[in-house]
């Protein structure tokens, strides 16, 4: 394994997958997530979790357990650390609706059959996740896996409601909710309600309505096996991402008509007029030299994210030089016209302040 730094080695970047898991099933509200493995896992997890959420105004402390595996449980296993924390847990107060078991590295090494342990006769659901990232998980592979696991609590739906379904949503980001605010404002057009967020601020029982949605929306096209998979239980379409840039969100909306058998002229239609709407506000910046940080994972490329700072810099006749004003390209880039607005702000502020220098 190569060990340098470099941005090529991007695998090195692209976080724990306990953390990943974790970011989903904590979003189960009455749920308990049972760490097994050393102390400092749980310890390294709880804190960057409460801190992020801290940092993006959300009052709430994760419900986490660890089985504190030791030294001496470390060698000859810990199996029974990890039945002894699931009867704890079900002691807590308030009494958690469902349990999660996320593996760690260290379990995995040792060889512990945590699927095993948490098949047991239990007097609520017990679902093992594999979080154990050492043998190439990344913090992505934990949020599939987690969502597959909670997914498993789903129950067979017969028919179909009118809602959408919104799968893997990124719970740690600033703007979760301005872009859940965005998505809401682009199915309005086609009076589709948000059927379930699959995983943000549920319960257990929420679950059971996973499959009943009519048109699953998943939050980046790296969840395209989960989405694969929910259409192979639930029979239900997807579409592969959330919408990107001006020109991705109206070929989005397209999409859900396509999907959901409505027309999407008008849709279109008012979405454009919405967008050039906007863009006037900033006609301003036009003839402006600027630049971007070439680092940033939004100009990978390969990526569409690059064609959406391409599709903007035209848009607004900016001109990009190595000698131009620094501007920021967020990651993940910018959800919905709503999302490109926020980032058109940031520019704009950006770019005054550099030409009176």
């Amino acid at each position: 394994m190569n060990s340098k730094p470099l941005p090529s080695n991007l695998f090195r970047f692209e976080g724990c997958t306990l953390t990943g898991a974790l970011a989903v099933v904590t979003e189960i509200r009455d749920a308990v997530c049972i760490i097994h493995g050393p102390a400092g896992c749980t310890h390294h997890n709880f804190s960057l979790l409460h801190a992020t959420l801290l940092g993006n105004d959300t009052v709430a402390v994760p419900r986490l357990l660890s089985t504190g595996l030791s030294e001496n449980e470390i060698i000859f296993g810990g199996e029974d650390a990890l039945l002894r924390c699931i009867d704890k847990a079900h002691g807590l107060s308030p009494s958690p609706s469902s349990l999660f078991v996320l593996s760690t590295c260290i379990v995995d090494t040792i060889g512990d059959d945590v699927q095993a342990v948490c098949a047991h006769e239990w007097n609520l659901p017990v679902v093992p996740i594999r979080t154990a990232g050492f043998l190439g998980g990344t913090f992505q592979t934990g949020v599939s896996n987690a969502l597959l696991a909670a997914a498993t609590l789903a129950v067979p739906c017969s028919r179909k409601s009118d809602g959408v379904t919104l799968i893997g949503e990124k719970n740690l980001e600033a703007d979760v909710d301005e872009n859940y605010a965005e998505l809401m404002r682009l199915l309005a057009y086609f009076d589709l309600p948000v059927n379930l967020r699959f995983v943000r601020g549920i319960g257990t029982d929420d679950i059971a309505r996973l499959g009943a949605g009519s048109l699953n929306i998943l939050r980046e096209p790296a969840l395209l096996p989960v989405g694969e998979e929910l259409r192979h239980r639930h029979g239900t379409p997807f579409i592969d991402s959330f919408p990107t840039g001006l020109a991705g969100t109206l070929r989005f909306l397209e999409e859900v008509g396509r999907l959901t058998g409505q027309d999407t002229r008008k849709a279109v239609r008012e979405e454009a007029a919405y967008q050039e709407e906007i863009l006037s506000e900033f006609r301003e910046l036009a003839g402006n030299r600027v630049r971007f940080n070439r680092l940033s994972p939004m100009l990978k490329e390969d990526g569409i994210d690059r064609e959406i700072i391409r599709e903007l810099a035209e848009a607004l006749d900016l001109r990009i030089a190595e000698d131009g004003i620094p501007l920021s390209a967020p990651y993940p880039a910018p959800v919905g016209t709503g999302g490109v607005h926020r980032m058109l702000h940031r520019w704009q502020r950006a770019i005054r302040a550099g030409s009176h220098r």
